[in-house]
C-alpha cells in the first residue's frame, strides 16, 4: 500500500493531493499498528484450567449420600489452584438436577474460613450480567475478570442462589470445607456468616486462568484414589496436588485438574456416571488441555464379582483393557497424550459401610493381568507405575503399611505423596497442549 501512495504523489504533485495521500498513508500506518499491537497482547495466551472437579447428581442413591439444595442462601466454596493467571473466570453446572438461579456470585483469594482477602473481591458476570438462570443440566462460564491468581493458592469462589433450589449438583468427597450462611446475599462480605458447612462442593466444576500459550493441562481421571479419600481435611494432600507441588517446584508450569470420583467404574455406573460415560464432560472438554492420566478399574474389579456388592456388573480384564482403548483412542482424537496408571493392591478392603468384601484370589488375578498389559502392550503414550510404588514387597496383594490408610483401600497423606513423586516429568513435558 505504501508504494502505491508514493507513486500516486510522483503522479500527482499539487501539494493539496499530496497532503491528503499523506495523511492516509499515516492514518493506515497507524491503525495497522494498532491492530498489531493488540493481537501481540494477546498473542499466544490461552485459558487453562487451575482447578477442577466432576460433578455427581443430588441423590447418588447410597445411605447419607444426598442433599436437599438451599433457600436463598450464599455458599462460599473454596478450591485450591495449580497453576497462575492474570485473568479468571468460573465454570458452574446444574448437571443431574434442575434449574438454578444465581443470583449473585464473586471470587476472592480466601483468607480462611469463611473470610477473603480484603480487596481481592471480584464481582463476576455472566454475558454482562449479574445473575443468571441455569437451565437443568446445563453448564455456563463466568465473563472474565481480572485478577492476580498465584500458583497453589487458595481461592473462594462465592455464589448466591435464589429462591428454593431444590437437591444440588454437587461433588460429595471434596475434603475441603465449604462455607453456608444463614438467608440472605452476602457475595460481597470480606467475612460471611455462618450457619453451617459441608465436606461438598456443590455446582462449581472449574476454575480457569488466563496463562501463557506454553502452559498446558493435565486432567487425572480415577476413582476415590484420584479423588483424595482419607487424605487430610483441608491440607490439598490428594495427589494430583501433590504433583502440582512437584511441577511448580521444578519450573514445570502445568494446570492439574481433578477428574476423580469416588466409588468411580470404568464400565458401569457408581455414585456417579461411569468412566466411558463422563470421560469427555470431565476431562476432554477442559480447556488447554494436552494430557491425561487415567488410574480407573480397581473398583470394577472388587464391586462386581460373585462376593462384591454388584454381582451383575462382574466385568472380566480384557472388557476393562477394551475400556482403556476407548478411552485412548477419544484421547488422541483430541490431539491429547494419554498414559496409563497400574492398579494398586487392595487386599483386606471392603465397601465402606458393608461386609462385602472388594478383594479374591480371582480379583487379584484380575488386577494382575490389566496391570500386566498396561505395562506391557505399549497402547497408552506412557505408564506409571503406582502399583510398584504403593505394594507391600513381602505381600504385593497389599498396601504397604506405612501407606494404607487402615481400610486397606486407600493411601495415606503419604501415600499420596510418593504417588506423585513417581510421576517421570520428563514424561509430562513433552506436550501439545490446545
Amino acid at each position: 500500500m505504501q508504494k502505491r501512495i508514493h507513486a500516486a504523489i510522483c503522479r500527482y504533485p499539487n501539494r493539496w493531493i499530496t497532503s491528503l495521500l499523506m495523511l492516509f498513508l499515516v492514518v493506515a500506518a497507524a491503525g495497522t499498528a494498532a491492530v498489531s499491537h493488540a493481537f501481540g497482547e494477546n498473542y499466544g495466551e490461552h485459558w487453562v484450567g487451575t482447578w477442577a472437579t466432576s460433578l455427581h447428581q443430588p441423590d447418588l442413591l447410597a445411605p447419607g449420600l444426598s442433599n436437599n439444595g438451599f433457600t436463598n442462601q450464599t455458599l462460599r466454596q473454596i478450591v485450591h489452584t495449580s497453576i497462575a493467571g492474570y485473568q479468571v473466570r468460573i465454570r458452574l453446572s446444574t448437571f443431574g438436577a434442575g434449574s438454578l438461579v444465581i443470583g449473585a456470585a464473586h471470587i476472592a483469594l480466601a483468607a480462611g474460613g469463611p473470610a477473603v482477602v480484603p480487596g481481592s473481591d471480584r464481582v463476576l458476570t455472566f454475558g454482562g450480567e449479574p445473575a443468571i438462570t441455569i437451565p437443568p443440566g446445563a453448564p455456563v462460564v463466568s465473563d472474565p475478570i481480572e485478577l492476580d491468581v498465584p500458583a497453589l493458592s487458595d481461592v473462594a469462589v462465592t455464589i448466591f442462589v435464589r429462591g428454593i433450589t431444590g437437591p444440588a449438583t454437587w461433588h460429595f468427597e471434596a475434603r475441603q470445607t465449604s462455607y453456608i450462611s444463614p438467608a440472605g446475599d452476602f457475595t460481597a462480605r470480606d467475612v460471611m456468616p455462618l450457619e453451617s458447612t459441608a465436606q461438598a462442593w456443590f455446582w462449581l466444576s472449574g476454575v480457569e486462568v488466563k496463562t501463557s500459550g506454553e502452559v498446558g493441562a493435565i486432567g487425572t481421571f480415577g476413582d476415590s484414589t484420584t479423588d483424595g479419600t482419607h487424605s487430610t481435611l483441608d491440607a490439598n494432600h490428594r495427589w494430583p496436588d501433590e504433583l502440582a507441588r512437584r511441577l511448580q517446584q521444578s519450573h514445570h508450569k502445568m494446570g492439574v485438574l481433578n477428574a476423580g470420583l469416588a466409588g468411580n467404574r470404568l464400565l458401569h455406573d457408581s455414585l456417579g456416571p461411569n468412566g466411558l460415560a463422563r470421560f469427555d464432560r470431565d476431562v476432554l472438554s477442559q480447556p488447554g488441555l494436552s494430557q491425561v492420566i487415567v488410574l480407573l478399574g480397581n473398583a470394577d474389579i472388587g464391586e462386581g464379582w460373585s462376593g462384591g456388592i454388584d454381582p451383575a456388573g462382574e466385568v472380566t480384564a480384557d472388557q476393562i483393557i477394551q475400556g482403556y482403548r476407548q478411552l485412548i483412542e477419544r484421547a488422541h482424537a483430541r490431539g491429547v497424550k494419554i498414559y496409563g496408571a497400574t492398579l494398586y493392591p487392595f487386599e483386606g478392603s471392603v465397601v465402606p459401610g458393608t461386609p462385602f468384601p472388594l478383594f479374591s484370589p480371582e480379583n487379584e488375578q484380575k488386577r494382575q493381568m490389566v496391570n500386566n498389559w498396561i505395562r506391557t502392550a505399549g497402547e497408552y503414550d506412557g505408564v506409571i507405575d503406582f502399583d510398584k510404588v504403593l505394594r507391600d514387597p513381602d505381600h504385593p496383594s497389599r498396601l504397604l503399611p506405612i501407606y494404607d490408610s487402615g481400610d486397606h483401600g486407600h493411601p495415606t497423606d503419604a501415600g499420596y505423596k510418593a504417588m506423585a513423586k513417581a510421576i517421570d516429568l520428563t514424561m509430562l513435558r513433552d506436550r501439545d497442549p490446545r
